[in-house]
């Protein structure tokens, strides 16, 4: 296989273990039957925005300039969920993308991934949400009617639980052993006087990832300084490709960049 083009997030689907699809512009690959297989990318030094631009340098979630300073995909409430505004009718950059994106069912949910962590999802998009960020396991904990309160809850939340993936823990599979449910409990017994806002939903949803091999350690590959990777693909978790030389790449991390890729 050989393609040459502009990186995207892989595509994830539920299954056993998770199924992994290289997102190219014209067509999907098949990464779970990579394994084993030599695998070399190499960075050409063009990005492109998610607008169509080509540019130099991208910003936070790798938007160029303009549209990170314009759209109301690269706002602050897209990461800080708190800070979101829609629910009072007050427009941050685009009032009615932002109804559509706030003002919708979001989970609050508790997860294993390398370590146990609480975080926030539209309940629509949660499986996606937890295999993206390489869980083996979550539970949702709250369901609220919009992004806003499910930001609140999450920054309340956080003085007791971590809201950070433990990578370097989760690409090793050192994931602890931990009961949900007792801590579900626990957060419950925590506010009995909010116990209605509590998902009902006690499922423990688990997931399994593509490998042939576990590394003892890792190293997160940064593709525009060290401009090629190559090895043994062995394994598949989160958003990353892992090879057997203990190294990962965070293929999300650098969406829109142009690469080389023979497998």
């Amino acid at each position: 296989m050989h393609y040459t083009g502009y990186l995207n997030k892989m595509a994830v689907y539920q299954h056993n273990p998770v199924r992994y699809y290289l997102n190219t512009e014209n067509d999907l690959f098949f990464l779970n039957d990579l394994l084993g297989k030599k695998i070399k990318i190499s960075y050409l030094h063009k990005i492109k925005c998610f607008c169509g631009k080509i540019v130099d340098s991208v910003y936070r979630m790798n938007f160029c300039q303009s549209c990170f300073f314009t759209l109301p995909q690269a706002s602050d409430a897209i990461l800080k969920p708190e800070l979101s505004k829609a629910h009072l009718g007050i427009e941050e950059r685009d009032l009615e993308f932002e109804k559509a994106y706030q003002l919708q069912p979001h989970t609050v949910y508790l997860a294993i991934s390398g370590g146990l962590k609480v975080g926030v999802t539209r309940t629509s998009q949660q499986i996606t949400r937890w295999i993206d960020q390489g869980a083996v396991a979550a539970l949702p904990l709250l369901l609220v009617e919009n992004r806003y309160q499910a930001g609140m809850w999450e920054v309340e939340l956080k003085k007791k639980f971590s809201d950070k993936t433990a990578w370097r823990e989760m690409l090793t599979w050192k994931d602890p052993d931990i009961d949900l449910l007792s801590i579900k409990e626990e957060v419950k017994q925590m506010y009995p006087d909010r116990i209605q806002e509590f998902s009902s939903d006690d499922t423990i949803y688990r997931f399994e990832y593509p490998k042939i091999a576990v590394p003892e350690k890792i190293t997160s590959v940064n593709i525009e300084k060290n401009t090629s990777l190559e090895g043994e693909l062995t394994a598949l978790r989160g958003q990353y490709i892992v090879l057997n030389n203990s190294t990962a790449l965070n293929i999300r991390t650098y969406e829109g960049r142009m690469v080389d890729i023979v497998i």
